[in-house]
């Protein structure tokens, strides 16, 4: 009997008490979690966590439900029973909450006060108020993206001066950005789901170090919603319905998801489909924007007919699918396997742009279409946590294949000849990201990644006449190859909570391969192959300082790179009337060296003022410029003597800017929001400078929001400035058909500002109901380098049904 009474008092009550005292961590950084709520069902047992994230359970019965609550984290419940012998509750972070969490800056969760840089997140409740048409509109409504429309299937990002192939792009961590993204307006944005989007996270400056080529001027990461497990053994099974109708382009889309949650293996999976009519421009502003007539094919050969309302841009809609599948499987605390399937198709994208320009006074294009653009992308996410391992406490592999099937159909008014160019890339990538506490005060974070891109490449003429089919010039190289190996690393070292220093190193190799054989059929290239071979070391330095609780300071300093990818070096095609760029073997990488200070003023959470200034140096640019072949300055293409231009490190650039934010709490109701961002910098250009061509004009916003309970009103107003003829960019001078004129008979943009009000009503527990008047004035205007007008007044109604 005291053998048994020895063993009770030295094994089971230690265990005993063990299970009465819990810590309560983060389920992905295991780090304490202070003031977390518990309590039960009526509230009459409550108690709170310490500094160490411990409380004691004492009070609560062994089958009574205890819930843990904490502003950041998820909502948990569970009992005593349950946790067993554990000692330990982990929490899901939410991004919602005061202590803001972000994923890009080192590909694992990390206080956003502590990143040295500016980042921009959107959590799921913005997304879905602002209910954006595309991921471009998403981007935009951030209010310090500035986004491009060539047509109304676009959506070019610029960011700081930067856009198209100097941004990074990425979905669920993985880089979007292929072999064929080009210097012109990129409009792959649009092919993520803005319905399937959990949060979005753009990093204004560079972020090379993690990401490698093209982070010059940003990288926007955009993060798909999670499966949820039940973590029972019932099912946890939830669905949205989603209906929206908007009146400028007649949109109609619908979208439905529903998630399967089980203990261990949760399934998402999620659809959207939009059509798009033509869209209708606003009524007040410069008469240069009006579609006043258009080609229309018929059987008797083109003509042109007089639109009998020239605010609607003919030709401009299209139609757009997104699927996707996620699975999610967690056979234990420490593991976790993600899977996602994702693929978006779209109808004949007509490119507005191309279609309102003239030649000697009559339309130069019958037709001018992207092809159907196609996206599919399968992705495996294995992550592992370990506190035994030397070598890490965190370890996340992340593989994905993607392919991208795009074309570009075209031809001129009254020629029989329609113009075919098909490409397809498939590329592979495989990253290994991991990261090791050293100490208390030190966080070390090192990876490598390694990116393979294949590239097909097709040219067709097409005679409409006769359906014959011949062989034509591609726009790349067919079966060329562009690769990508690279090893980096970064520290965070925070000696207390006031101070934190950052910095990281990252070298990449790159090996882009070509071959001209069938191409120099119509080029006649000097060469017949090309292999460029280019290696960059970058490097990033910064600190975030919290002297005091009103103010913190940010400084970064950085390098960022572009190596030349294939549209560089191996394409070919018509880069404005009359010119034609050809392939140039001999480039070198583009190096961005950048410096940005930051300055917050928070006053007791009621007046926050966050403001930034940066400048950036830009050497050896890849720009367009005139260039020869065999001593040739001229080339037959598509039937038309062009001007020879190439891709070449001619140029430097000098970039900088000045942006400021503005929240401010006037009631427990009323909050006001506003945003400025003020840009700068010029080219040099044959030994002149000039101004550069994505630096847009000055921009911003400005929304007072008032919600009460179910109900969130936002009014609120975009503005832009102008920019002069002597202030556009060569380049944009000569697109003079998609501008306003001046008093000179000058391309100009002029300013402009639409008036917004935006209402969302939560109807029920199941029901929302969101509606917009967009552009009340009926502006007229275009965002700067666009080809198609924005819309006028537009009424936008949505209804969310919720299972």
């Amino acid at each position: 009997m005291k053998f048994f009474y020895i063993i009770f008092c030295f094994i089971l009550i230690p265990v005993f008490a063990l299970s009465q005292n819990i810590k309560v961590l983060n389920k992905l950084t295991k780090e304490p979690v202070f003031g977390v709520a518990i309590y039960n069902v009526d509230k009459s047992k409550s108690i709170i966590t310490n500094f160490k994230g411990e409380a004691e359970l004492d009070k609560f019965s062994e089958t009574e439900v205890i819930y843990f609550k904490h502003l950041s984290h998820v909502l948990k419940k569970i009992t005593k029973q349950q946790l067993g012998f554990s000692n330990k509750v982990y929490l899901i972070s939410n991004t919602q909450g005061l202590e803001e969490i972000v994923i890009s800056a080192s590909k694992f969760e990390q206080n956003k006060k502590d990143i040295p840089q500016k980042i921009v997140s959107v959590n799921t409740k913005s997304i879905q108020f602002s209910n954006p048409q595309t991921s471009a509109d998403l981007l935009e409504n951030t209010g310090q993206v500035y986004v491009q429309k060539s047509q109304l299937g676009g959506g070019s990002p610029m960011i700081r001066g930067f856009s198209t192939n100097r941004l990074l792009i990425t979905i669920d961590g993985v880089r979007m950005n292929n072999a064929i993204f080009r210097g012109g307006n990129l409009q792959n944005v649009i092919t993520i789901d803005p319905f399937s989007i959990q949060n979005t996270e753009v990093i204004l400056g560079s972020g090379a170090v993690i990401y490698g080529s093209d982070a010059i001027g940003g990288v926007m990461s955009f993060y798909t919603q999670k499966p949820k497990l039940s973590y029972t053994d019932s099912l946890l099974f939830n669905s949205n319905i989603i209906f929206r109708y908007s009146s400028a382009s007649n949109e109609k889309t619908g979208h439905f998801d529903f998630n399967l949650g089980y203990k261990k293996w949760a399934f998402i999976t999620n659809a959207s489909y939009s059509s798009f009519n033509d869209l209708r421009m606003g009524s007040n502003g410069p008469n240069e924007y009006l579609r006043p007539e258009f080609a229309l094919a018929t059987n008797n050969g083109d003509v042109i007919i007089k639109n009998n309302n020239p605010l609607i841009q003919k030709f401009s809609g299209y139609n757009q699918l997104n699927l996707m599948q996620k699975a999610h499987y967690n056979p234990s605390e420490n593991l976790t396997f993600d899977f996602g399937l994702f693929y978006t198709t779209t109808s004949n994208i007509p490119r507005y742009d191309r279609l309102i320009r003239y030649k000697n006074d009559v339309l130069r294009s019958a037709e001018w279409n992207y092809g159907p653009q196609q996206w599919f992308m399968s992705n495996l996410q294995i992550t592992k946590l370990s506190s035994r391992s030397n070598l890490y406490d965190k370890i996340k592999t992340t593989l994905a294949y993607q392919n991208f099937q795009e074309s570009r159909k075209d031809r001129n008014f009254q020629s029989s000849i329609r113009n075919i160019r098909e490409e397809a890339v498939d590329a592979y990538s495989f990253n290994l990201d991991l990261e090791k506490t050293i100490n208390s005060k030190s966080h070390f974070f090192y990876g490598l990644e390694y990116i393979y891109n294949k590239v097909k490449s097709v040219g067709k003429e097409e005679n409409i006449i006769n359906n014959t089919i011949s062989p034509a010039i591609s726009r790349y190289p067919n079966g060329s190859s562009w690769q990508s190996a690279a090893v980096y690393s970064s520290i965070k070292y925070k000696p207390n909570p006031k101070f934190i220093f950052q910095s990281g190193l990252r070298f990449n190799h790159v090996i882009s391969k070509a071959n001209f054989k069938e191409n120099n059929y119509y080029l006649n290239l000097p060469f017949e192959s090309s292999k460029n071979e280019t290696s960059a070391l970058t490097g990033t330095t910064g600190i975030s300082w919290y002297p005091n609780k009103i103010l913190q300071w940010k400084l970064n300093i950085s390098s960022a790179f572009r190596s030349p990818n294939i549209d560089d070096i191996g394409k070919v095609f018509d880069s404005e009337p009359g010119s034609v760029v050809v392939p140039n073997e001999n480039l070198r990488p583009e190096y961005a060296y950048s410096g940005e200070l930051g300055l917050k003023l928070n006053f007791d959470d009621k007046v926050i003022l966050d403001m930034s200034t940066y400048y950036t140096y830009l050497d050896n640019a890849l720009v367009r410029r005139d260039y020869n072949l065999n001593g040739e300055t001229e080339i037959l293409y598509d039937g038309e003597l062009s001007n020879i231009q190439a891709i070449q490190n001619a140029s430097k650039a000098w970039i900088y800017g000045f942006e400021v934010g503005l929240k401010m709490t006037i009631t427990n109701q009323f909050k006001l929001t506003s945003q400025y961002s003020i840009i700068g910098g010029t080219e040099t250009a044959e030994d002149i400078e000039v101004p550069i061509r994505h630096v847009v004009p000055n921009f911003g916003n400005t929304h007072l929001v008032w919600s009460s309970k179910g109900l969130k009103l936002d009014a609120f107003t975009n503005y832009n400035s102008d920019l002069s003829f002597n202030q556009l960019a060569p380049s944009e001078i000569e697109k003079d058909y998609i501008y306003a004129l001046d008093s000179n008979g000058n391309p100009y943009s002029p300013s402009w500002y639409t008036l917004n009000f935006r209402a969302q009503y939560q109807v029920s527990k199941s029901t929302t109901l969101t509606s917009s008047i967009e552009n009340i004035t009926d502006q007229r205007y275009k965002t700067y380098s666009s080809g198609i007008a924005a819309a006028g007044r537009n009424f936008i109604l949505s209804l969310k049904y919720s299972l």
